[in-house]
């Protein structure tokens, strides 16, 4: 929506008092990026990752009548603090945000903690979406503890305006990688496993980067995988490669795809997308903390249209619309 985009940026007239390090920061003066939504209450509540200028992320929350534009709330709502994640979400601090519903109306949230060196998927869960339990890393303290991980995309349905995480074959799922993406499954939305090749214990990638194409360096999930009539639609993220590569865009530019995974086995992909859907061709979208970035991470349906919410070279947040 050129008319109002982008709809969120940085401020530094934010403060908030880090419980780690004890002092005042201006917690999102630096960038806003990388955002998840949901509809509550007839309004659309959006999560955003925010940086201050240490490059800590925190998250925040922004609320909005219609979709398009939003008011901020003055602290974030989600943070490294003082407790059992410390060592996991500090410095680098908590990104990415993911949130689907259970069906009870609790919320999941999928997020990456970093310390620094290491990118680790983690959960939390909340009734409201200000106030959260953190439930630790999706892929536990075993052999994948120190194993780089992020962006956990869990299959749902849209159900009256709601995205509620959905059962198949008697098992919740969760896309998640960004090199190839790979797969995890649960019971209970809290305790995850990942989907293992049988054979040599390793994880098995279901979705591969394609020399010569726009996600020829990576791929990485956009916002939850929704479950359709003709499958698992997953809306994904990639970025160019700097050679055998897409030619149409610069090296290392992010645009977005899509892949369909069979409704019964979701680990089969059966089609996908030969050409990106969105790109960056703004010049927020051109030029900022890294440049030449569309990062899709947010999807709602509202007032009978798709709202879909994305990260601007790491430095803002747009919306595109479809009816």
């Amino acid at each position: 929506v050129d008319s109002i985009n982008p709809i969120l940026e940085p401020s530094s007239g934010q403060v908030f008092s880090c419980p780690v390090s004890g002092k005042a920061v201006k917690w999102e003066e630096r960038n806003v990026l990388n955002p998840s939504a949901v509809v509550r209450d007839g309004k659309v509540f959006m999560i955003y990752r925010a940086q201050d200028e240490a490059m800590t992320s925190r998250l925040g929350l922004a609320v909005s009548d219609d979709g398009l534009h939003f008011t901020k709330e003055a602290e974030p709502i989600f943070y490294p603090a003082r407790d059992n994640m410390t060592a996991y979400e500090w410095p680098g601090g908590v990104e990415d945000p993911r949130i689907v519903e259970r069906e009870d109306g609790t919320y999941i949230l999928t997020y990456t903690s970093y310390d620094g060196k290491t990118a680790r998927l983690c959960l939390a869960s909340s009734k409201d979406l200000r106030t959260w339990e953190k439930h630790g890393l999706v892929l536990g303290e075993g052999k994948y503890r120190d194993t780089w991980s992020k962006s956990g995309a869990i299959v749902s349905r849209l159900e009256n305006g709601r995205i509620i995480a959905t059962r198949i074959n008697g098992l919740y799922w969760m896309y998640f990688g960004d090199t190839d993406l790979f797969m995890a499954t649960s019971d209970d939305l809290i305790h995850w496993e990942a989907v293992e090749n049988s054979e040599n214990g390793r994880m098995i990638s279901v979705l591969h980067p394609r020399p010569g194409y726009f996600d020829s360096r990576l791929v990485e999930p956009g916002p939850y995988a929704l479950v359709r009539d003709n499958g698992i639609l997953l809306i994904y993220n990639a970025s160019n490669s700097s050679g055998n590569n897409d030619p149409g865009l610069p090296r290392f530019t992010y645009a977005a795809g899509q892949a369909l995974f069979d409704r019964d086995r979701p680990y089969k992909l059966t089609d996908r997308t030969n050409d990106y859907f969105i790109f960056p061709d703004k010049p927020y979208e051109l030029t900022g903390e890294v440049n030449n970035v569309c990062f899709v991470e947010g999807m709602v349906y509202f007032r009978d249209r798709w709202f879909l919410y994305y990260g601007t070279a790491d430095s803002r947040i747009a919306v595109a619309v479809r009816e």
